[in-house]
């Protein structure tokens, strides 16, 4: 047992040394003004940091496997819980506030595990005997996985599943189900589809706000004649790069054909090359592949980092008018920016009026990895309005739970966000969120940035479809 904890020691040190150069790495890429490496760069350093991971996985599952009979899981503590998740930096203090009531009152102490490397150390801990009781996920795909190895727990074996209908709208319990059974409980959730302007810059133009797909092509053409650039797009992102393209196609394909066909795409029942998903790609290429369309051309949208690119809107003169991005990003405008001055409106739909009913969302999501008296009672308390409600306080996070009122947010745009997600009439996680990873995180991608370099649509959807993993 000693020399399995000595062995995932050294691979939990190697592994934080191989994030830590992937950090240096990336923040050379952060610069405005970075070039765009060609694709081959991209691909290689995915498929390079993917096989280093499967070979640690690996290695150590060979010596669990010759030495399993030896482990021993350690009893809990019934008064500590381990959370695990990948919530680093301020976002840890905004955890330690939405838990601190749950601790003071029961007397349970909480520890707080944050990494970036959840991925790779988590389903090592699972191997070795010891998971954390709870952990947060952000994206499904892993608890997919997770749920496949038995490694989850139902929650409806843990709590009384009425609690879960009363604190979560039928939408969120069915974005929580795997199957026929409960695994995830959101913590906080992402807005997606939202196009960032700058009203006072709409008002000296004399441009308004689109209420229909047709009606958002012909602002960014008015735009373009009136001598202006419509559009900041950028889908650098590191090893990420390309995320903010898929972003763009999922909310269109939800929009452009409901929710059946997103579904079926998701779970690979129809294939990339499928005309529903090969219309939504082009939709978006026709809106930003125009050259006088977004700021820098085909080169600014491959080269400028994604908390970057919406700094256009606040140039002056503009760089640009409108920008797309999650309901996140205004943590990245400069900070001069007076947020009041600033709105946003959803993607518009193809059939009706500005179409906030289908909306695209990303989750941290609760999981449990162990069954105690102390992680049910965390559950009963993460089920009450107190901590969502202290969570939204705290600005730039919105919240699933059905008691938490628009006013508990802190500002206007916390409060609007909040309106268009609890009006929404069907929500659908990011699809390469809950993709295969060798596909949402990979292909998807990396097929999104090779559109946009200009290789031709069905090659581009032919090799994501091929990447799809054979079961």
């Amino acid at each position: 047992m000693k020399r399995v904890g000595n062995l995932y020691s050294s691979i939990t040190k190697f592994n934080n040394l191989l994030l830590a150069a992937k950090k240096a790495q990336r923040c050379k890429r952060l610069s405005k003004y970075s070039t765009y490496k060609p694709m081959f760069h991209t691909k290689f350093r995915w498929f390079a940091t993917r096989f280093l991971t499967v070979l640690l996985t690996g290695l150590l599952a060979i010596v669990l496997g010759s030495c399993r009979a030896s482990l021993r899981t350690s009893a809990p503590d019934p008064q500590s819980l381990t959370l695990m998740g990948t919530i680093t930096g301020k976002g840890i203090q905004d955890i330690q506030q939405t838990i601190a009531p749950f601790s003071d009152r029961s007397g349970i102490r909480i520890t707080y595990q944050g990494t970036d490397a959840l991925t790779t150390l988590l389903p090592l801990q699972i191997a070795a005997g010891n998971p954390p009781d709870l952990a947060l996920f952000p994206q499904p795909g892993l608890m997919g996985d997770l749920v496949a190895e038995q490694a989850l727990i139902p929650l409806e074996s843990l709590v009384d599943p009425q609690l879960l209908d009363n604190a979560l709208t039928p939408q969120w319990r069915f974005l929580g189900k795997i199957g026929e059974h409960t695994y995830g409980l959101p913590v906080r959730a992402y807005l997606k589809g939202l196009v960032w302007y700058v009203p006072q810059r709409f008002a000296e133009k004399g441009y308004e706000v689109p209420q229909s797909w047709a009606e958002l092509e012909a602002l960014t053409q008015q735009i373009i004649a009136d001598g202006e650039t419509p559009w900041c797009l950028g889908v650098e992102s590191g090893e990420a790069s390309g995320w903010v393209g898929t972003d763009w196609v999922e909310d269109i394909l939800l929009r452009q054909s409901g929710e059946e066909t997103y579904d079926r795409w998701v779970t690979h029942a129809i294939p990339f090359t499928d005309p529903a998903v090969a219309n939504a790609f082009a939709t978006f290429g026709h809106l930003v592949l125009n050259p006088k369309a977004v700021l820098g051309g085909k080169v600014g949208i491959l080269s400028t980092n994604y908390g970057d690119a919406p700094l256009g809107l606040f140039q002056d003169p503009p760089g640009c008018y409108l920008h797309t991005q999650a309901n996140f990003i205004p943590a990245f405008f400069p900070e001069e920016v007076n947020r009041e001055a600033v709105d946003f409106f959803p993607l518009p739909g193809f059939t009706r009026a500005a179409d906030a009913s289908r909306l695209v969302v990303g989750a941290v999501q609760l999981g449990v990895l162990r069954d105690t008296p102390a992680v049910r009672s965390f559950l009963e308390y993460w089920l009450t309005p107190e901590p969502h409600k202290i969570w939204a306080g705290l600005g730039e996070h919105l919240s699933p739970y059905r008691d938490v009122a628009i006013t508990d947010y802190p500002d206007r745009l916390s409060q609007k966000e909040a309106e268009i997600l609890k009006s929404a009439d069907i929500l659908r996680f990011d699809a390469s969120d809950a993709m295969p990873s060798a596909v949402g995180t990979g292909s998807f991608w990396a097929g999104m940035v090779d559109y946009l370099s200009g290789v031709e649509l069905n090659t581009v959807l032919k090799d994501i479809d091929a990447s799809w993993p054979r079961s």
